[in-house]
């Protein structure tokens, strides 16, 4: 227990100090590669053989197959290097954590946006925000490349810190790539378009289950956050907002911290947006009550920090907590 602590301590500060270096070989691009080898070998691009129901279990198989092989090679790489010595079982368990989060990559890509906006290239704002969001990003103004970036931050809080963050604090860090396999095979296959319907639907389905109890504490902890962010967040109008625009999304999941962040920051996130040249009609998360500006990314992302920081302290006084018990 005293290692997996450290090792969930070490990873935390590791990731606000380093990000996601492009240098650095990083496994979730090998899960990545996984899915995209998987996904050519199963699913047939002729549309003469295609068959739903069939469709549908290849989607099952590739969720079974990546899952397996991710968590087995998690649990083999930890296991031989605990066995070889605690402390390179430590130092290991310190670098999987590490490269499992992604606080400070999401600070990072999303204040490329950010300088984008501040030297007027919107060109370019367009370009760094097509990096960080699905939807097509070439007919985005100012605002509209703003809102997308804030957005992000705002969902990736959740998916991309929060959750894994209990997930490594309950699992370790094969429970830990057990869930960012499943955000990643959702976050490439778990589309409602005519390729991914059938065979996407098996990971988009358990990417909603993993991040179910998550995507609320996501919320809970960014409300008290925006409480403690200063006077650039309006605690009161975070929980106000939650409460009534949380359930203004498609997802289960996915409008609990966006909900949060536009009631925080008096701003209204969502809307219609265009996937794949198609437009998409959805509703919006939060009041207007004034127009959303480059700095309103600079603010998310300042709640982002503040919410891992509570999450990864709570998730550190229980593990202590529950080690001095056994």
């Amino acid at each position: 227990m005293v290692y997996h602590i450290g090792g969930f301590f070490i990873g935390f500060v590791l990731d606000l100090l380093m990000g996601d270096p492009y240098w650095l070989p990083h496994p979730i691009r090998l899960i990545g590669t996984l899915i995209s080898k998987l996904d050519h070998v199963l699913l047939t691009t002729k549309e003469s053989e295609r068959n739903d129901k069939q469709e549908f279990y290849k989607g099952i198989l590739l969720t079974v197959l990546v899952l397996f092989i991710t968590v087995f090679s998690a649990f083999l790489i930890l296991y031989l290097a605990y066995w070889v010595s605690p402390y390179l079982g430590l130092i290991v368990e310190s670098i999987m954590t590490y490269q499992i989060l992604a606080t400070k990559c999401l600070k990072q890509e999303s204040m490329k946006v950010y300088k984008k906006l501040k030297e007027k290239d919107l060109s370019g704002a367009r370009k760094a925000v097509s990096m960080i969001v699905g939807r097509d990003t070439e007919c985005l103004d100012e605002t509209g490349v703003a809102k997308a970036a804030i957005e992000t931050v705002a969902e990736n809080t959740s998916d991309g810190v929060i959750a894994p963050m209990l997930f490594l604090a309950v699992g370790g860090p094969v429970l830990g790539f057990f869930y960012k396999a499943v955000n990643t095979m959702d976050s490439m296959v778990g589309y409602k378009n005519d390729r991914y319907l059938y065979f996407g639907r098996a990971a988009a389905k358990l990417d909603d289950a993993v991040n179910f109890i998550p995507a609320r504490v996501s919320a809970v902890l960014m409300i008290i956050a925006s409480y403690l962010g200063g006077r650039d967040y309006n605690g009161r109008a975070a929980c106000k907002i939650y409460k009534r625009d949380r359930r203004n999304h498609a997802s289960p999941n996915s409008a609990h911290t966006e909900a949060v962040c536009a009631g925080a920051l008096g701003i209204r996130l969502a809307g219609n947006a265009s996937y794949f040249g198609k437009m998409h009609q959805k509703p919006f998360i939060g009041d207007a009550t004034r127009n959303v500006e480059e700095e309103d990314i600079v603010r998310a992302n300042c709640l982002l920090y503040i919410t891992a920081g509570l999450c990864e302290g709570i998730c550190l006084i229980c593990l202590i907590v529950i080690g001095l018990l056994l």
